[in-house]
């Protein structure tokens, strides 16, 4: 018998594709438990319906995943651990531990499942890959210090953050000091200087007297 799936049913397929089955299967199992429909002309044209829906939301849904892996990508957790002196954890951290501290963090709840990494069991700092989204592979950065030296490490990171947060004495344009020409005085040459320089200009040139050559200056300022 031909039906058109309903839902997912293991070896068979997924919501809205048609399968052959046998008519027992069908009659007996599929149909009674909403997994499958009779491939009717109506439930044809109703399940193409459905895909072309299910596409819409499948194509939403992988724009919003890629958008948590672009926000998540890069993101730290720190944790304190106790730990031995060569740097084995008594105990680990977990993927669930990280989902809930990224959680925590970013407000981005994601399912444990798909932290890419077994339980991490050592001092220092792991690059720990998530799965979502699909333009890219993001990337948690997990450092773990021991227990009794995290209030001082967070410390220096939070020093570290205010300055380089703090304003320097470099400006915007790359540390170049910005010139203010609006405000700037202004030097204004005496006129008998100017025309002398400019007298002695032409007359280098050739092109007319020295005597003459005030005649096409601009008049300056006095």
């Amino acid at each position: 018998m031909k039906v058109i799936l309903l839902d997912y049913v293991y070896k068979h397929g997924v919501a809205g594709e048609v399968i052959d089955v046998a008519d027992g299967f069908a009659r007996n199992y599929l149909i009674p438990r909403g997994l499958a429909v009779k491939a009717t002309d109506g439930e044809l044209r109703r399940a193409a319906k459905l895909r072309e829906q299910a596409a819409v939301k499948r194509a939403a849904l992988d724009n919003r995943l890629n958008e948590l892996a672009r926000l998540i990508n890069g993101v730290e957790l720190i944790f304190g651990r106790l730990a031995a002196s060569t740097g084995k954890l008594f105990g680990s951290v977990t993927t669930q531990e990280i989902a809930d501290e990224l959680n925590r963090i970013t407000g981005v709840d994601i399912n444990r499942r798909r932290i890419s990494q077994q339980p991490l069991r050592e001092i220092g700092t792991h690059d720990v890959p998530v799965r979502l989204g699909t333009e890219i592979s993001p990337v948690l950065r997990i450092t773990i210090v021991r227990e009794e030296e995290l209030p001082a490490f967070l410390a220096a990171r939070k020093a570290e953050a205010e300055k380089a947060a703090a304003p320097g004495d470099e400006t915007e344009n790359g540390g170049e000091e910005q010139v203010d020409t609006a405000n700037m005085a202004t030097e204004v040459l005496p006129r008998a200087a100017v025309e002398e320089a400019i007298q002695a200009a032409r007359a280098a040139q050739g092109d007319q007297p020295a005597d003459d050559a005030t005649e096409d200056a601009p008049e300056q300022p006095e």
